[in-house]
């Protein structure tokens, strides 16, 4: 693996990776704030995975993903491959936080996770990249000695701290770009490499939890996303593709900032609420269960509170007849939304 030299980091890279540092440690003291990290982990994902698989063409709703989660009907392809990534990226969290570190291994377990087969890396030749026209811009290693060799040495570039001295978020970009430029699977490569990006900030200790909504830059700007990688393998340039990386970072750190800092409002609004209404059902097992699930039902709460089925539809109904929640009906059996939460995670 040719590693960039410290040429890289320019004057405008410098200044965009410091930028960004500060975005992303305000996001991590933000997020220190929300009391059950379970809160997080159960809605952010959501979006960065919503996000990741569109830039695929996966496109679904938010409703539908919400939906898909209650498990009361036939969950759509759609939603369950947005699932399949909210879970490697789940899984992968896991990994990092229990080794301190992000193997081959690790990357081959989080790939699993996402297709939902053993695939692995390549090992038949013919994989290319191809413009809008169908024309071949880019041809990836085809040799699967070569891929593992190649995969080996990004391995420990992510790893090695003595391995290059580059600012840690520099070095995210240049992974992203390596990985995708081995482009190491036959699917999921761009899914694969932009969970490797949350996750390496979290190896690096940027983030305690995966709750960087990255993936939505990408989107907002999906062809300068495919130009740059192309240009910086054209040209040898890097500060371009950093550059664009480095304000992904930044701005989604600040819209990441605004979407907890309003749930944290929201919990305690909700929290004086069910105080003041319903002083005989409040629990802060209660308060997390509202916004950890933006769609419950009485099974889920029954589960979370351990509690009866009457009980959990009797705490259920007084929080819809008092404006808390809403109610729905799908088929036989009512579900319950957090339209608060929802309007948060939505953008709404």
């Amino acid at each position: 693996m040719n590693i960039p030299g410290i040429e890289v980091e320019t004057r405008a890279v410098l200044k965009g990776a410091s930028t960004a540092n500060r975005s992303l440690a305000e996001l991590k003291g933000i997020a220190k704030t929300i009391p059950n990290e379970s809160i997080l982990l159960s809605t952010l994902p959501w979006r960065e995975a919503k996000d990741s698989s569109e830039v695929e063409s996966i496109v679904t709703t938010h409703d539908e993903l919400f939906r898909s989660d209650l498990q009361m009907e036939t969950e759509s392809l759609a939603s369950k491959e947005v699932r399949n990534y909210v879970n490697a990226l789940l899984h992968g969290f896991e990994l990092v936080r229990k080794t301190g570190l992000l193997t081959c291994n690790h990357i081959l377990e989080i790939h699993q996770k996402l297709e939902s087969n053993h695939s692995g890396f390549r090992r038949l030749p013919g994989t290319t990249l191809k413009n809008n026209l169908g024309d071949v811009i880019y041809t990836p290693p085809q040799d699967p000695e070569e891929i593992v060799q190649q995969m080996s040495q990004l391995e420990r570039f992510i790893n090695d701290p003595e391995l290059s001295d580059l600012d840690s978020l520099v070095k995210m970009a240049i992974i992203h770009h390596r990985f995708e430029s081995i482009h190491p699977f036959y699917d999921g490569n761009g899914r694969t490499g932009r969970i490797i990006n949350i996750l390496y900030l979290v190896l690096q200790g940027y983030l305690d939890l995966p709750t960087l909504y990255l993936s939505s830059h990408v989107i907002k700007n999906k062809t300068d996303y495919y130009r740059l990688l192309q240009q910086t393998r054209d040209t040898g340039d890097w500060e371009p593709w950093i550059l664009f990386m480095l304000k992904g970072v930044d701005v989604t750190s600040r819209s990441t900032l605004r979407i907890v800092e309003a749930i944290r409002t929201s919990m305690a609004e909700y929290k004086l609420r069910l105080r003041r209404d319903h002083p005989k059902l409040y629990s802060q097992e209660l308060l997390n269960h509202l916004f950890r699930q933006p769609y419950t039902k009485i099974e889920f709460l029954e589960r979370d509170l351990k509690v009866t089925r009457q009980t959990a539809s009797k705490y259920l109904d007084q929080l819809s007849h008092s404006g808390l929640i809403g109610k729905k009906k799908q088929g036989r059996a009512n579900y319950y939304i957090n339209s608060r939460l929802v309007g948060i995670l939505v953008g709404e």
